[in-house]
């Protein structure tokens, strides 16, 4: 069956490949009827996402961003959803996070020209875009030279965790990317869970700092990961969600939007949980 709801997207507003509207099309033909904007470290997609949106009144947009964070031998990402992101504060901050990945994708790049494959860093920003440089831009960067054949081999290569051309960046704790949703009026939410090496150690540490949610359904988990998480996040109290992480790269056996996804009650519940009440940070 088809899923309806969609909490993990991409844009060129980040490392994606549609354009926020262009994307709000596709996840309308899909019929998707609830749908997350998460680039990282951005909300410059959420904008043209709503306008496209307007034209759909079948579909409700939750504004949202993901957020990388670092632990010991492994990365926490962290999704904040209906996040006040007018707030002059909290683009500041991104502003300071999209600038660490710049320096890390400048040290990645001087990595591979070291090792050989050099690249030229103009061509990296042109495949970014107005959007926050990351990892994939250097990817296809790298296919374009003829380096490797699909970007999944950069990172399986070159600049994944423990790739030669791995350059690490300045980046918030866990709790501290969930305080800093929580600070901002959003709802924190755990992403792909099973990509953590430590997941038993990170859970209630998260839970106790305000996490309110974590990924069940996503691309590749299988029924099995899908059935123990699904239970992990009910006994610790946490919304069900997910989605398919989408960034329209094009890669064989990409998880498209429409194929999987939480219940529409779940994400209803996290629209309940929105606290826009709230005053706007300065």
């Amino acid at each position: 069956m088809a899923a309806r709801v969609d909490l993990h997207l991409h844009t060129t507003a980040s490392d994606g490949r549609l354009h926020p509207s262009e994307l709000v099309r596709l996840v309308v033909s899909r019929g998707l009827r609830i749908i997350a904007i998460t680039d990282h470290d951005s909300t410059e997609g959420l904008a043209p996402a709503l306008k496209e949106a307007t034209a759909h009144p079948e579909l409700t947009v939750i504004p949202g961003v993901e957020l990388s964070t670092d632990i010991p031998g492994s990365e926490v990402h962290i999704l904040g959803y209906f996040v006040a992101y007018d707030s002059p504060r909290f683009q500041r901050a991104l502003v300071g996070f999209r600038q660490a990945r710049e320096i890390r994708a400048r040290g990645m790049v001087q990595k591979l020209t070291d090792q050989g494959l050099p690249l030229e860093w103009e061509r990296v920003k042109e495949l970014a875009g107005d959007g926050a440089i990351g990892r994939p831009h250097i990817a296809q960067a790298m296919v374009e030279k003829g380096y490797i054949a699909l970007p999944q081999d950069a990172f399986a290569k070159y600049i994944g965790r423990n790739g030669p051309a791995y350059v690490e960046r300045e980046k918030l704790t866990p709790e501290e990317a969930v305080g800093f949703v929580l600070e901002h009026q959003g709802v924190p939410v755990l992403a792909h869970p099973a990509y953590v090496n430590v997941l038993q150690e990170v859970l209630p540490k998260l839970k106790q700092a305000g996490l309110m949610g974590m990924e069940v359904y996503y691309g590749d988990h299988t029924p099995e990961t899908v059935k123990a998480l699904r239970a992990q996040a009910a006994l610790l109290g946490l919304l069900a969600l997910g989605g398919s992480d989408y960034h329209a790269l094009g890669t064989p056996g990409e998880i498209e939007p429409g194929q999987v996804g939480p219940p529409l009650e779940q994400a209803r519940r996290l629209i309940g949980l929105a606290r826009t009440e709230k005053p706007l940070p300065k």
